[in-house]
C-alpha cells in the first residue's frame, strides 16, 4: 500500500488530478487498499489540485484521522482561499483531546493569517503558539515573521525574531524582505549585514537588499552587494541581475545598469523593461527610444509594459514622428486597445502638443480610467478650452468616475481661464463631498483668476482668510497679478510676504528692486541686489526648443 500511496502524492506534487482520481476508483474498489496511509494521500493529492469538494467529501467519511489528515484539508483550504473554512477546521482539530496540531498545522494556519492580513487572527495563533510550547520550533517562528509582516506589523515581526534562540537563512530572508517590503529600508539593510555573520545570503535575500538599495539611492553599498552576489555565485540569477539593474538605473548610473544588462545570460522582457524604465526615469529621451529601436530591431518580443514605458519617456522635446511609429508597433502587436496603453498613447500625444490626437484615442477607448478622463480633462484646460472641460467632466461624472484632485484642479484652472469665480467655488465646495482636501494648487487657481480679473484687494484677503501654511505659490500667484496690472501697492505688499517665506525668490526681489528704482530709492534698490548676491538668488532666463527635421534644438 505505501507504493500506492506513494504514486498518489506524486499525483499531488505534478497535479496530476486525473490519475489520482483514477487511482482513488481502484482504492475504492479494493477494500483492503483503503489504509490511513493511501486516504491522507488521496486527501492531499486533491488538496494540491485544488479540489477542495473532493478532499472534503473523503475527510468526512474517514473512520480514523490523524495530524496528516488535517494538515492536508488545512492546505487544500489554503489553495483555494478558502480561509474561514481553514479557521473552522482549525478550530475543530484543536479542540480534540488529544490535539493533533504540530508544526505543518501552525505554518499552515498562519499563512492563511498572512493571506487574509488579519492581525488579530495573527496574534490568536501567536499566542497559541506560546501556550502549546511551539515557540521554539524554528518553520513556526518563520511563519509568524512573514504573517505579521504581511499584516503590517513590523514590531511583532521584529518581536518573534529577536525571541528566536535558533534562526535559519529563511529567517534571515523573511526578515529581510520583509522590512523591505515595509518599506524600512534602511532596517533591511542593517539586518542583510548582521546575517552575514550568521548564515549565506541567497538570491532573494540579495534581491531584497539591492532593493533597498534602489530605494535608497545607495550606490556605494549597492556596488559592494553586487560585488558579493558575483562572489557567492548569485550574481547571474535572473531576480539578482533584475535587482542589480533596477537599483544601478534608481541611483543614476545607466551605464552600470546597461552592463549588467549586457551580461545577462538570460534576457527577458522585465529585464529590458527595467532599462526602458532608467532611461525614462533619469531623463535620457534618446537613449530610451534609440534602446527601444534596438530592441524592434533585433527581433525582440515586444510587450505592452515595455511600449507603456517608452512612451511614458517622451518629453515636450520628443520628436512627434516617433511618437507615431511607436503607436504603430502598439497596433501591430494588439497593444492598443488596452486601457494603459491607450492612457500612454494619449500623453504621448498631448507631450508633442497634439491635442486632436489625444482626443481621437481617448474617444475610441471603450474602457475609461481616472487617469484617462484626468489627461483629457487636464489638456483642453491648459489649452484653455473651458467648455470642453465642463462637458468631459459632466460625462465622467455620468459614467460614474469618481474626480480626484488632479480633475478639480484642471476644473478650477479652466474657470480661471473664463473668470468663472462662483463655478469655482462650487468646485472648491465639491471636493468636501468627495472626501477630496484641496492643495495649495487648488487655492493658487482661485487666487490667479481673481488676479486676472484685477480683483487684487479680494485675492489678498483670500490669502490671509487661509490657514493652509506655507502660502508661498499664492504670494507668488498675486505678485504675478500685480505686475500685469500695475499695482504697486499690494505687489509690494506681496513681495515683502515672500522675501519673508522664500528668501531664494527671484521675482520678489525683482519687483521690489523695480519698485524702488521707479520711486528713485536707490539705496533700497541697493540692498535689494546686495541680498540677492549674498542669496545667491539669480534671475531665471528663458529656453525655447524647435524641432528641425528629427532633431530638437535649444536655443
Amino acid at each position: 500500500m505505501r507504493n500506492l500511496a506513494t504514486v498518489i502524492s506524486q499525483c499531488g506534487r505534478d497535479a496530476n488530478y486525473r490519475l489520482g482520481a483514477t487511482l482513488h476508483a481502484v482504492t475504492i474498489k479494493c477494500a483492503n487498499s483503503s489504509t490511513l496511509d493511501v486516504l491522507n494521500a488521496i486527501i492531499c493529492m486533491y488538496s494540491k489540485c485544488g479540489l477542495l469538494d473532493s478532499a472534503v467529501k473523503l475527510f468526512e467519511r474517514m473512520p480514523i484521522r490523524d495530524s496528516f489528515s488535517w494538515n492536508s484539508l488545512l492546505l487544500g483550504c489554503l489553495v483555494k482561499r478558502e480561509h474561514g473554512f481553514a479557521f473552522g477546521y482549525f478550530k475543530e482539530m484543536y479542540s480534540l483531546k488529544p490535539c493533533p496540531c504540530d508544526s505543518t498545522t501552525l505554518t499552515t494556519i498562519l499563512s492563511c493569517c498572512a493571506e487574509m492580513e488579519r492581525l488579530s487572527s495573527c496574534a490568536m495563533v501567536h499566542a497559541l503558539i506560546l501556550k502549546n510550547g511551539f515557540q521554539s520550533d524554528v518553520p513556526v517562528g518563520n511563519a509568524m515573521i512573514s504573517s505579521y509582516f504581511q499584516c503590517g506589523c513590523l514590531v511583532s515581526a521584529r518581536k518573534v525574531f529577536d525571541t528566536m534562540s535558533d534562526r535559519n537563512l529563511i529567517t534571515w530572508t523573511a526578515m529581510v524582505s520583509g522590512m523591505v517590503q515595509s518599506q524600512s529600508f534602511n532596517e533591511g539593510l542593517v539586518l542583510f549585514k548582521d546575517m552575514r555573520s550568521y548564515v549565506k545570503a541567497n538570491y532573494m535575500t540579495y534581491s531584497s537588499a539591492l532593493t533597498a538599495c534602489s530605494r535608497l539611492k545607495a550606490l556605494e553599498e549597492g556596488q559592494q552587494i553586487h560585488g558579493l552576489t558575483l562572489k557567492s555565485g548569485f550574481g547571474h540569477y535572473l531576480h539578482v541581475e533584475s535587482a542589480l539593474m533596477d537599483m544601478y538605473s534608481k541611483c543614476g548610473s545607466m551605464e552600470d545598469a546597461l552592463q549588467v544588462f549586457k551580461l545577462c545570460k538570460e534576457i527577458d522582457n522585465v529585464s529590458a523593461t527595467i532599462i526602458l524604465s532608467g532611461f525614462a526615469q533619469n531623463e535620457l529621451e534618446e537613449k530610451a527610444f534609440k534602446f527601444f529601436a534596438e530592441l524592434v530591431n533585433s527581433g525582440s518580443e515586444i510587450d505592452a509594459d515595455m511600449v507603456s514605458t517608452v512612451l511614458g519617456a517622451f518629453g515636450s522635446t520628443a520628436p512627434f514622428a516617433l511618437g507615431r511609429q511607436i503607436h504603430a508597433i502598439a497596433a501591430k502587436r494588439r497593444f492598443a486597445s488596452s486601457t494603459y496603453i491607450c492612457n500612454g498613447l494619449i500623453n504621448m500625444y498631448l507631450k508633442c502638443g497634439e491635442l486632436n490626437d489625444a482626443f481621437k484615442i481617448f474617444h475610441s477607448m471603450s474602457s475609461k480610467s481616472q487617469v484617462s478622463w484626468n489627461s483629457m480633462i487636464l489638456a483642453f484646460a491648459r489649452h484653455g478650452h473651458a467648455s470642453q472641460v465642463f462637458h468631459l467632466y459632466k460625462s465622467m461624472i455620468n459614467e460614474g468616475t469618481e474626480p480626484t484632485d488632479v480633475t478639480f484642479l484642471s476644473l478650477l484652472q479652466a474657470c480661471s481661464h473664463t473668470g468663472s469665480y462662483r463655478m469655482a467655488m462650487e468646485f472648491l465646495d465639491s471636493m468636501r463631498s468627495y472626501r477630496i482636501t484641496p492643495r495649495i494648487e487648488h487655492y493658487a487657481c482661485i487666487v490667479d483668476m481673481l488676479g486676472r480679473a484685477g480683483f487684487l484687494n479680494d485675492a489678498k484677503a483670500f490669502i490671509e482668510n487661509l490657514s493652509y501654511e506655507p502660502k508661498v505659490i499664492l504670494w507668488q500667484a498675486l505678485l504675478g497679478a500685480c505686475n500685469i496690472h500695475g499695482n504697486i501697492e499690494i505687489g509690494k505688499y506681496a513681495a515683502e510676504q515672500l522675501v519673508s517665506m522664500a528668501p531664494d525668490s527671484a521675482a520678489a526681489y525683482v519687483f521690489l528692486s523695480n519698485i524702488y528704482s521707479a520711486e528713485g530709492r536707490w539705496v533700497e534698490k541697493g540692498n535689494v541686489r546686495n541680498k540677492m548676491k549674498r542669496m545667491r538668488v539669480k534671475k531665471d532666463t528663458g529656453v525655447s526648443w524647435i524641432e528641425i527635421g528629427k532633431e530638437t534644438h535649444n536655443l
